[in-house]
């Protein structure tokens, strides 16, 4: 008589947790339906790509002058030994456009 009276109880347990968890997800379908309805539409496409801005356009070219004027000044850090004769060479070079 008593695993009977367990098995029961076991039933009706199972079949009251069943009805309330039922009920639980109906109302909460509800809930969600009405929030959906008062919501603003999500937009259904990708946001754009994040634009960047393009690069710093190199440097005008210097001017006969101007070139002269650095080239000097790269003479005298040379003489003063600021600078190697091939780290002259090279801002030469660059200076120069070859």
């Amino acid at each position: 008589m008593g695993l009977l009276r367990g098995v029961a109880r076991t039933a009706v347990v199972a079949g009251t947790a069943t009805a309330v968890s039922n009920r639980v997800s109906r109302r909460q379908a509800g809930r969600w339906a009405a929030q959906e309805q008062y919501a603003e539409p999500q937009p259904q496409y990708a946001p754009p790509p994040q634009q960047y801005a393009p690069p710093p356009l190199a440097p005008a070219a210097a001017s006969g002058d101007d070139v002269i004027a650095q080239l000097e000044k790269l003479g005298r850090l040379r003489d003063s030994g600021v600078l190697t004769d091939e780290e002259f060479a090279a801002q030469k070079a660059r200076l120069l456009g070859s």
